[in-house]
């Protein structure tokens, strides 16, 4: 059974072939998160220091980890010559909130971790 779904232009794009793309796209969209993780958590180290007391860190991240992830997307869209529509912007702003998610938390994690793993190193 082929079951099609029809988009706004005159393609049609099969779901069999939607589906068989699912872990190409998430093979693209991980390391792309990784950088504008990493990104993100060099930007607010440093502006960390400059606005010490002043601003929430964890607004700081999710402002700088927005910006970032959307910079980037434009910067990618033009480049590439796509044409930038609404759920693609929806599609970057979900992607800016897991960047954002990662760079609070994930940052924090690794080091509680690596701290742990040190001590238990030091202990033996």
């Amino acid at each position: 059974m082929r079951v099609t779904i029809p988009v706004y232009f005159p393609i049609v794009i099969e779901l069999q072939t939607l589906i068989q793309n699912i872990p190409v796209a998430a093979a693209l969209v991980l390391p792309v998160v990784l950088v504008l993780m990493v990104v993100t958590n060099i930007i607010v180290e440093v502006l960390k220091k400059l606005t010490w007391g002043k601003l929430p860190t964890n607004l700081l991240a999710f402002t700088v980890a927005m910006a970032v992830t959307l910079l980037a997307f434009f910067a990618a869209c033009q480049i590439m010559g796509v044409a930038v529509t609404w759920y693609m912007v929806v599609a970057a702003v979900v992607l800016g909130v897991f960047v954002a998610y990662a760079a609070m938390f994930g940052f924090d994690k690794l080091r509680q971790t690596l701290e742990q793993l040190d001590s238990i190193k030091k202990n033996n």
